[in-house]
């Protein structure tokens, strides 16, 4: 029997109708994969072998009792023919150790989904400006001057931390520039720490689009997610809506252009936020929406990834 360890948040706060994680369990399980359940404290490394303390666990697609957890193994990780990388931002040191951790594992003959590597050299907010061709202006920088100049010469900006998720700590300035100077000192913690601002773009308004792709290949759907009243953020997390809908002319374009880029880094499921036709992020580290794009649309966008999995393994 195939075996897969999933590395993620604890299962128990999951909200199973939107969890990608929890989608991939599932889809998993129907495959035939025994599997295993991992919280990124219990990875290790013992003289040199990389371990989890783990549980094999059992998923179904309910809302209450939906998951059964086995008796504690310590596992060495190169037993595992998949594993998945899918703990939530902050990327911190301590994510960045895991990676190192699960780069032993892929030594040691495990594939790991998503590349370790690549985890570490493709920061979501940052590897956007490998493709300027698709982005807004924007800039990134610790110095207070230079991201006052850019506002000025913008007018209206989004700015955000690096390492950050589901919408958190990100900021609109308008043109007056009302708290700019408390913002830039919050998110670069006086000059200690870069932050990123981008142009804004008043086509948030009409949805941030995420666009799934599998190991190169878009998705044809995205969901956009449309800010609720007041606000500026799309995301789900910070109260925004989702709509699923097909990919624009645009969005083939970007997807199809990144796509192979995404493939050679050993990036198999990936997450493109896109507004307008500008990419905003590139999710690499736990991508979501997988259920909600299901949901409204005959695609089983799982079973498009274990499929590229398998072809991996054979």
């Amino acid at each position: 029997m195939k075996t897969l360890a999933m590395v993620m948040d604890p299962i128990a706060a999951v909200k199973t109708a939107k969890d990608t994680s929890f989608r991939l369990l599932l889809e998993a399980q129907a495959q035939g994969y025994q599997c295993y359940y991992i919280e990124m404290s219990d990875l290790l490394i013992d003289n040199g072998t990389p371990y989890a303390l783990t549980r094999t666990v059992q998923v179904k697609d309910q809302t209450e009792d939906f998951y059964q957890l086995g008796d504690d193994e310590r596992i060495p990780l190169g037993n595992f023919d998949v594993i998945m990388m899918r703990k939530d931002p902050p990327f911190d040191s301590e994510f960045l150790y895991a990676t190192q951790i699960l780069e032993l594992a892929e030594r040691d003959g495990a594939l790991v989904v998503n590349s370790p590597q690549s985890l570490r050299d493709c920061n979501e907010k940052l590897y956007t400006s490998w493709f300027p061709e698709f982005t807004a202006d924007t800039v990134v920088s610790a110095s207070a001057k230079v991201l006052k100049e850019f506002h000025q010469r913008h007018g209206e900006v989004i700015m955000k931390p690096l390492d950050g998720m589901g919408g958190a700590s990100i900021f609109k300035v308008g043109a007056s520039g009302d708290n700019l100077g408390v913002i830039i000192e919050t998110l670069t913690e006086k000059g200690q720490r870069y932050a990123m601002a981008q142009k804004y773009l008043p086509e948030i308004k009409d949805g941030d689009k995420r666009i799934l792709i599998i190991d190169g290949e878009p998705m044809p759907y995205a969901l956009a997610r449309v800010p609720s009243a007041g606000e500026t953020r799309g995301n789900l997390a910070a109260g925004g809506s989702g709509r699923a809908q097909p990919l624009s002319d645009s969005d083939w374009q970007i997807a199809r252009t990144i796509g192979p880029v995404l493939k050679r880094r050993g990036l198999m499921l990936v997450g493109l936020d896109v507004i307008g036709a500008n990419i905003t992020e590139i999710n690499v580290t736990s991508p979501t929406c997988m259920r909600e794009i299901e949901a409204a649309y005959d695609i089983n966008i799982a079973a498009k990834l274990f499929s590229a999995i398998a072809k991996k393994l054979n």
